[in-house]
């Protein structure tokens, strides 16, 4: 049995997957706020050309989960493994948050399973034709053929990555 099978049995078991339309992969919705961590959030905004005057004026406080998950049923987090999305801003050992209530289509991020390999690429849909692009011109595009299987496991919608 590959990882990705083992995977999905995993987490069905645990109750963090559901097969199909209904698929849930790590729970995020706050259990007695649990996972609800309000940050200090200012008014003023950093500059990132000239400097400009400080303003120690405290807007409110945010919590990261309702910033950064909009379907908390829907979404999963994945780290990333390699560099062929650096171009996106997507960088080895990034945490992705993937949402899959949201419909892949053309343009987007995507993390697909593809002949029993999890990758994330940029999904290509035209003239009949589906292929994951890199955003990196050292890898090629994966060009989707009637042999093959995927499956869309959900859209990117934000990269977490560290600075230090």
């Amino acid at each position: 049995m590959n990882n990705i099978q083992r995977t999905k049995e995993l987490l069905i078991s645990n109750g963090h997957y559901l097969p199909y339309n209904d698929i849930k992969l790590l729970n995020l919705s706050p259990i007695d706020n649990q996972l609800s961590i309000k940050l200090p959030l200012y008014s003023c905004k950093i500059s990132a050309g000239f400097p400009s005057p400080a303003d120690d004026h405290l807007e409110k406080s945010l919590d990261l989960n309702s910033h950064l998950i909009k379907h908390p049923a829907a979404t999963f987090l994945v780290r990333v493994s390699g560099d062929s999305m650096i171009n996106a801003g997507i960088n080895d050992n990034d945490i992705l948050i993937v949402d899959r209530s949201l419909k892949p289509s053309h343009g987007k991020i995507v993390i697909a399973v593809v002949d029993g390999q999890m990758t994330v690429k940029r999904l290509y849909k035209r003239s009949g034709k589906l292929i994951l692009m890199p955003e990196n011109k050292n890898f090629k595009p994966i060009e989707i053929t009637g042999s093959m299987s995927i499956e869309i496991w959900g859209v990117v919608v934000t990269a977490i990555h560290s600075l230090c």
